[in-house]
């Protein structure tokens, strides 16, 4: 969901940066081949996303959620000269094409899929991050949360996706779905380990800063 009419949105898009060959690919293909499309982070969020990695210049990135490659790829761009991504996703047949267009971008050798599930992966993960995307199941949001807090640096980022669930958060009745989202929503203002701005980008990004 845009917040902004179509129209807009696309200028929007036509005075950022473009994206890569590789990237327009990768966005063609998924809507070809790849069930539930809409999920790809698209240009202007991925253009958004590579901006506040090349900001950050982060040596270690963590992603929960991989889908098709897209948004990990566009993270990649800040890496610093030695710096990984780690993106972790259960799906093996969307990780399956992800890794064929890793494989095929300048970050094949800084990005790592691991496949399983998020809850049991990171704890086992030993690096501090510098910045970490969230995108993945929603009931869970505050889960990941709880899982990376102490696993950030000082000033890194955190970005969580799709948080504002096609404005369904401000539905007085809720499912289960939008009251997991809202009830993270409310649970990170409130967390004074970090600063927090909600954008309406797309589908709602909530940007944190750990204190």
């Amino acid at each position: 969901m845009e917040f902004i009419s179509e129209a807009l949105f696309h200028y929007c898009e036509n005075f950022s940066e473009q994206e890569s060959d590789l990237l327009k690919k990768l966005n063609r293909e998924t809507h070809l081949k790849i069930g539930r499309p809409r999920m790809l982070s698209g240009h202007l969020q991925g253009r958004f996303l590579s901006f506040l990695s090349k900001l950050t210049n982060p040596k270690y990135i963590l992603e929960i959620g991989t889908y098709t490659g897209y948004s990990a790829l566009c993270m990649a761009e800040g890496l610093s000269d030695n710096g990984k991504l780690i993106t972790i996703d259960p799906n093996e047949e969307t990780n399956h094409f992800a890794r064929q267009f890793i494989s095929r971008s300048p970050f094949a050798t800084k990005i790592e899929l691991m496949e399983g599930q998020a809850q049991n992966i990171i704890p086992t993960l030993k690096h501090t991050f510098d910045l970490v995307f969230i995108d993945a199941d929603k009931k869970n949001y505050g889960l990941y949360f709880d899982l990376v807090i102490d696993k950030v640096n000082t000033g890194a980022l955190l970005i969580a996706d799709n948080v504002l669930w096609s404005g369904k958060v401000l539905d007085a009745e809720k499912d289960a779905e939008t009251l997991a989202i809202h009830q993270f929503n409310e649970k990170v203002k409130l967390d004074k380990r970090v600063s927090t701005i909600l954008l309406p980008l797309r589908d709602g990004l909530m940007v944190m800063r750990r204190e």
